[in-house]
């Protein structure tokens, strides 16, 4: 089973004496983590684009690793379970604010994105940062 930080609601992960040890702004759910699982097994390490959609319900596209190039207007957004999340940078500019959280739903995915063919894809959802998360990612020159 892949290893991720798990998305609980205000999922910073605390620190000593209340402070941050960090705020990530991508994470998954257990049912993300179970389909990367399955087409991890199948094509190999994975990267995840998120370059449209504005807001919950946009699909990142999911690429065998290195097979999608990425450029300078795009952005490391984090990791789920080892396999990067890149999402270009004009998106970044609506996103930032936000937590992306992971997930998945019934249906097909992006005519390329790899778990298409297992009736399922990818979802995002998102939160607002609070104010001590937003000012952690400030301090962190994470945005």
């Amino acid at each position: 089973m892949l290893q991720q930080y798990i998305a609980p609601p205000n999922s910073a992960m605390p620190g000593p004496i209340g402070a941050f040890v960090d705020v990530p702004q991508v994470c998954a759910t257990q049912a993300c983590l179970d389909l990367l699982d399955l087409v991890v097994s199948k094509h190999g390490p994975v990267m995840f684009h998120q370059s449209g959609g504005c807001c919950d319900g946009s699909a990142p596209m999911c690429f065998p690793l290195g097979e999608f190039l990425v450029g300078d207007s795009d952005k490391l957004m984090g990791h789920i379970a080892g396999h990067p999340f890149y999402i270009s940078q004009s998106q970044f500019e609506y996103w930032k604010h936000t937590q992306l959280t992971i997930d998945v739903v019934p249906g097909r995915g992006g005519m390329f994105s790899l778990e298409g063919s297992e009736g399922l894809r990818f979802l995002v959802r998102s939160r607002l940062f609070t104010e001590e998360e937003w000012s952690w990612l400030v301090a962190h020159d994470r945005v």
